[in-house]
């Protein structure tokens, strides 16, 4: 994901000018301050400390000369992260802001729980998550995304989706809050979402269990 990294930079004149006002005796002894204090938002006080404890071992850096990128790549491997921003805040701050990764879907993958996160990664659980679709089905992340970005693109609200299911042929199931089954094509994905909008937006199909698009300009209902 792309990242946005903001620089403070330490004055190099100043730099010049201490060390100018310095004698050749202190010169030798004198060292940039470490970096003291790591601040981090965006994730609760847990994961928070566990990413704490994985960025100590930058702590023996000097702020200054300290890279991005050997942050990047801590924040990189944790899979709650989705976005961040990094602030040097001179003379032994580093500032750390999160925008965690939001769980699109849950699933059950060599009987452990995961939510798949907006960010692409799965991310571990202890339980079940109750508030987001289950998804069914040896499906790829792409796979999920590609339907995903119909849905977005469409007038059908993600919202309304408990459960999914992919099928090897790359077509979806999906079934809404209501207990209605949708069974999707392959093709088309868009103008098929649009038009599944209208149909349950009429009164008389209130009562229906399977709507069945797999058909090209054919639509089949069931009670």
């Amino acid at each position: 994901m792309p990242q946005q990294i903001n620089k403070k930079f330490f004055p190099f004149f100043f730099v010049f000018l201490l060390f100018c006002s310095l004698n050749n005796k202190n010169v030798s002894k004198f060292e940039l301050p470490k970096i003291q204090k790591i601040n981090i938002s965006g994730l609760n006080s847990q994961n928070t400390n566990l990413l704490k404890k994985k960025l100590e071992q930058i702590k023996s850096q000097d702020l200054f000369f300290l890279k991005s990128s050997e942050i990047e790549n801590i924040l990189n491997q944790n899979n709650l992260v989705e976005k961040y921003k990094i602030f040097k805040k001179y003379p032994s701050t580093l500032e750390v802001k999160i925008q965690k990764a939001e769980p699109l879907v849950f699933l059950i993958k060599d009987a452990q729980y995961f939510s798949l996160g907006s960010n692409g990664k799965l991310i571990a659980s202890k339980e079940a998550i109750k508030n987001i679709p289950i998804i069914f089905g040896d499906f790829e992340i792409r796979d999920f995304f590609k339907l995903k970005n119909f849905i977005d693109e469409s007038n059908f609200n993600y919202q309304q989706i408990t459960e999914l299911f992919y099928f090897q042929s790359g077509r979806w199931d999906i079934k809404i809050k209501s207990g209605i089954l949708i069974k999707l094509s392959s093709e088309n994905l868009k103008d098929s979402l649009n038009l599944l909008v209208k149909i349950l937006d009429e009164k008389k199909f209130k009562k229906l269990k399977v709507i069945d698009m797999r058909q090209k300009n054919q639509v089949v209902i069931s009670e």
